[in-house]
């Protein structure tokens, strides 16, 4: 019962910080600070959306006009046409032609749709083309610390926290206290329900420790998402993708010669039919099955994301014809059991990924009997033939 309590203070305290956060947040621009058309609450939606190269909570416009942010800078690595240049991201400022840029080692960069491009030497600005493209700049190979990957290392060392505790209370005694109960449902539902049963007995303990980092690392950085931290990392497809790749690189490694020859070789089928079979299950295992895996996780928390900031700028957007009282509480009720849906959401879409992940690779690691089944089946049709005439 106290625990319940305390979820339920955990999530009141979430909801006010998140609304207060988002109410905040639209703050970007304008005369009085305040979003009041669509195409600016549009902006900030695809902002929030975007990875940044600074670590940005709110905006205001302070007496004097002058815009003010409040956040911490991160580092900005590139690789450039003369080697590595670092800065950090507080360096970029806006020139006399209005365009964001930072001059370092002689060279010249600017960042154009949160991409940063090199100018060429001598060139004072961006020139663009009818199609708004730069003519006279170029990408650059950028490994900087972006906010995504301070999530990821946030939430990583966190886990790395919990579960590290989590394994010496293990050693010391046979029921966790503290946090670590919270943790021990989760960690055997993760065993019991999604390696053990899709993986089969004899394989599931040498795959479980990365369906349970998968699991907890989507949960968390969903959940992170909807805090007042603005975090959007399992909405960036690099990251989902990335995910991907190992669940294939693990079951592709892990394979056995019967999850093979069922691909490459199908057994039981006439031989013209194997080669066109054999190319259908290879697109099926390379491409079908992680490329399912990223979209569905990456389209699901974007789709969320967007949802739940254009119901809180319905305060913004609707406020002349509502008025404040009543567009702030159509806003806020809409929002408020949305952000309920969100939290099934960043669980499930955990779930998902875990249980796909666990199912592709107990299809690879699965070991068939073959002649025994064909016997089986042989000696199952005579019976029944058997059966027929007695």
């Amino acid at each position: 019962m106290k625990i319940v309590q305390q979820s339920f203070k955990f999530l009141a305290l979430a909801v006010l910080m998140f609304f207060s956060s988002s109410i905040s947040a639209f703050n970007v621009g304008g005369d009085g600070g305040q979003v009041s058309g669509k195409q600016e609450v549009e902006e900030y939606i695809v902002h929030h959306l975007k990875d940044s190269h600074d670590f940005n909570l709110f905006s205001y416009t302070d007496d004097s006009g002058e815009r003010k942010h409040f956040g911490v800078a991160l580092p900005v690595i590139l690789w450039s046409s003369e080697g590595l240049v670092t800065f950090m991201s507080s360096e970029f400022h806006h020139d006399d032609n209005g365009q964001v840029v930072v001059e370092k080692d002689g060279l010249k960069f600017t960042k154009i749709h949160s991409k940063i491009y090199e100018l060429e030497k001598g060139a004072a600005a961006v020139s663009f083309d009818a199609d708004h493209h730069a003519t006279n700049a170029s990408k650059v190979l950028d490994f900087s610390i972006t906010k995504s990957v301070v999530g990821i290392l946030l939430i990583g060392l966190l886990m790395l926290f919990w579960f590290s505790r989590l394994a010496k209370q293990y050693k010391k005694k046979q029921i966790p206290t503290g946090f670590g109960r919270i943790l021990e449902p989760l960690v055997l539902y993760v065993r019991d329900e999604i390696a053990r049963p899709n993986i089969g007995e004899k394989h599931y303990r040498k795959f479980t420790g990365y369906l349970l980092t998968v699991f907890f690392f989507i949960w968390i950085l969903n959940l992170a998402g909807l805090t007042p931290l603005g975090f959007n990392v399992t909405g960036q497809l690099a990251v989902t993708a990335c995910l991907a790749i190992f669940t294939l690189i693990i079951y592709t490694v892990s394979g056995n010669k019967d999850y093979w020859m069922h691909i490459l070789w199908m057994p039981g089928v006439p031989i013209f039919v194997k080669p066109i079979l054999a190319l259908i299950e290879l697109v099926g295992a390379f491409i079908i099955k992680p490329f399912s895996l990223l979209v569905r996780l990456f389209a699901n928390i974007s789709a969320g994301h967007i949802v739940l900031m254009s119901l809180i700028a319905i305060m913004f957007t609707l406020k002349e014809s509502l008025g404040v009282v009543g567009a702030t509480s159509l806003s806020f009720v809409l929002s408020f059991f949305l952000l309920l849906i969100e939290l099934l959401v960043a669980f499930l879409q955990a779930y998902i990924f875990t249980m796909l992940s666990a199912l592709f690779i107990g299809m690879a690691v699965a070991e068939h009997d073959h002649e025994h089944d064909h016997d089986n089946e042989i000696t199952s049709d005579v019976e029944d033939v058997r059966g027929d005439f007695i």
